[in-house]
């Protein structure tokens, strides 16, 4: 059992154990596990195949996520990584309309929350991120989510100063005959007052990642009863200058990649 394995039935073991206690706390919960195989990736090789636990749930005091990526590569290995490698990061958010208990909604704000992120992958990589966060009221939408963070890495080699980082992430259910079909995802949009033009250490470039998942719901489609869901589809990966490495003829880090999913929530 490889190091992400183990981080992962951790991470689900820590979780049934604090869901367990939470009382009252907790309000709702969603846990799934998804299954993804890809091509067309950039820096790191070119075919992958990826298993993702990923949590989220509402609580008295505001929501959280959590995802672990497991990557397996496929044919030549990562010059870096070797022929797998782990990533994943938690992010809870503060509401202060659930923890004030006033309204604050505004517009097509719903609520203003803190929203902070770890991210974590192999060689010590991790990122800390803090900043607002607003949940919005769109028509259609089964959430949508605006968060601003400043970034803070630790341990990266080569980006000791922070950035900043927007991110909106969003969910929209359409009917599809007797099933439904998903369309989810985030985008993130990282710079800071560099272009990354003078080639220094503390330099990096934007960076924008776009990853939207749209998934059709077959096992309400077949009536299936023993899973809450169970969806197939594809998730497609658009990166430009991925890991805020500027692309060029030499070496291409614009990345467009389409994988097949499939997904169960339980």
């Amino acid at each position: 059992m490889n190091r992400a394995v183990k981080s992962l039935a951790l991470a689900g073991g820590l979780l049934a154990a604090s869901q367990a206690t939470a009382g009252d706390l907790l309000q709702w919960q969603d846990n799934s596990l998804t299954f993804l195989w890809g091509k067309d990736f950039q820096v790191n090789p070119p075919v992958q195949q990826t298993w993702t636990f990923e949590h989220a749930s509402g609580w008295s005091w505001g929501d959280l996520f959590i995802f672990i990526d497991q990557i397996n590569y496929q044919g030549a290995p990562d010059g870096q990584a070797g022929k797998d490698t782990y990533y994943g990061e938690i992010s809870p958010r503060l509401s202060f309309g659930k923890i004030s208990g006033a309204d604050l909604s505004f517009g097509p704000i719903k609520d203003v929350l803190l929203a902070a992120t770890y991210e974590r992958g192999e060689n010590s990589n991790q990122v800390y991120l803090l900043g607002p966060g607003f949940d919005l009221n769109i028509p259609g939408f089964d959430y949508f989510q605006l968060n601003f963070y400043y970034r803070k890495p630790d341990g990266i080699s080569g980006q000791p100063k922070g950035q900043w980082q927007v991110t909106p992430a969003w969910s929209y259910t359409l009917p599809v005959g007797n099933s439904d079909l998903v369309i989810d995802g985030y985008i993130d949009y990282v710079w800071n007052n560099k272009d990354g033009s003078s080639n220094r250490p503390t330099d990096m470039h934007a960076n924008l990642h776009v990853n939207p998942q749209i998934k059709y719901d077959l096992g309400k489609a077949l009536s299936w009863t023993a899973v809450k869901k169970f969806y197939v589809g594809v998730e497609y990966d658009y990166w430009s200058d991925k890991y805020a490495i500027e692309d060029s003829q030499a070496f291409r880090t614009d990345q467009s990649a389409l994988s097949f999913l499939a997904k169960v929530h339980f």
